[in-house]
């Protein structure tokens, strides 16, 4: 492995080979995600009911500031430099978040329109911030671990392509150990997800715009709409909503994301994102890297 070593005070020793820091990168930041996640769900378990919201959502954004750290200090030391993808974008985070709320309530309007989701009126209590909390250590974690890890590096390595490709079949496959999931939601989760936020960064070279969107969608499904998220219950939507109808289009116990509702929703949009990276220049053609900077 080909290392550049230097003076105290200079850069750090730097993962020069693709495949090393890829692999590198990608288990400590997946490892910190799911530590976050277990630890946040511990904490909803553990606090008791009337102090749980406030503690909850404390703990959550807690343990996102140490993943943001844990990416910087892992840019740091085996790239040897800033992590500017994670440079303060808060317009690109909010924009994000509202693109994921419009897609999430197109998928919802069509199932509407054909009849599979029905509405009984609006929740008379709904989890708002379990949902929030949930939602925030997921979309930072995952972003953080799989755009920042694992697609970033690809890119770099293969091209804007294979990265898309190969960052969202790692994506899909790693959601096939869910509760619910089968064939079916493991291929939407990579075309819907892993394309779509791999494009998301790829538009704006910053990873805001992709947790942004990423938080979004998951807090609609769940929060706004209550419905499973990638498997999981979220609990009480703001809206009281029922599905039923063919699992192709339920998404079945996995959830909406299962749709092919949701598959066509969200490739429209990833294929307009990749259309504006094209556009933009931003597209980084086919090559084999092995030795990156």
């Amino acid at each position: 492995m080909n290392t550049t070593t230097t003076v105290s005070g200079a850069r750090p020793t730097v993962l020069r080979l693709a495949p090393v820091r890829l692999i590198a990168l990608f288990v400590l930041l997946l490892a910190g995600d799911i530590g976050a996640q277990l630890a946040r769900a511990w904490a909803f378990e553990r606090v008791p009911l009337p102090d749980r919201d406030g503690v909850v959502l404390g703990v959550s954004l807690a343990l996102s500031a140490v993943l943001l750290a844990l990416y910087f200090a892992l840019v740091w030391g085996f790239e040897g430099r800033k992590a500017r993808e994670l440079s303060p974008a808060v317009w690109q985070a909010l924009a994000g978040v509202g693109v994921g709320f419009g897609l999430f309530a197109t998928v919802f309007a069509i199932l509407g329109a054909i009849g599979v989701a029905r509405w009984s009126g609006v929740s008379a209590h709904f989890d708002v911030i379990p949902v929030l909390a949930t939602s925030i250590v997921a979309a930072i974690g995952e972003e953080l671990a799989f755009r920042g890890g694992v697609f970033r590096v690809l890119e770099d390595s293969l091209g804007t392509a294979w990265a898309l490709l190969l960052s969202a079949a790692i994506f899909g496959l790693l959601h096939a150990l869910n509760p619910g999931a089968t064939v079916l939601s493991t291929l939407a989760i990579a075309l819907e997800a892993g394309l779509l936020l791999g494009a998301a960064y790829a538009f704006t070279r910053n990873l805001w715009f992709a947790i942004g969107l990423h938080l979004g969608w998951n807090f609609t499904e769940g929060g706004v709409f209550g419905v499973s998220v990638s498997g999981f219950s979220a609990g009480k939507g703001a809206f009281a909503v029922a599905l039923s109808g063919p699992t192709l289009l339920t998404g079945g116990k996995f959830g909406p994301e299962a749709s092919i509702v949701a598959v066509a929703v969200c490739l429209a949009m990833a294929l307009v994102l990749i259309a504006l990276v094209v556009r933009r220049g931003l597209w980084r053609p086919v090559r084999a890297r092995l030795i990156l900077d």
